[in-house]
């Protein structure tokens, strides 16, 4: 952990982060993406079906 001293003599300590990784757009879009889109926007229209039937 790095540990850095405030003004007041305090000490603050800062958890060691992962490094991060940068994806290009190929690897972003692939067939887990779609389904959960697709899933969702059955689940929005399923809601507004429910929301009418109840008024």
């Amino acid at each position: 952990m790095q540990v850095t001293e405030e003004d007041g003599g305090r000490l603050n300590a800062f958890a060691k982060e992962p490094r991060m990784e940068v994806m290009d757009g190929s690897e972003a879009r692939g067939g887990t993406s779609k389904v959960l889109f697709i899933g969702g926007a059955v689940l929005v229209l399923l809601m507004l079906a429910v929301a009418v039937g109840i008024s």
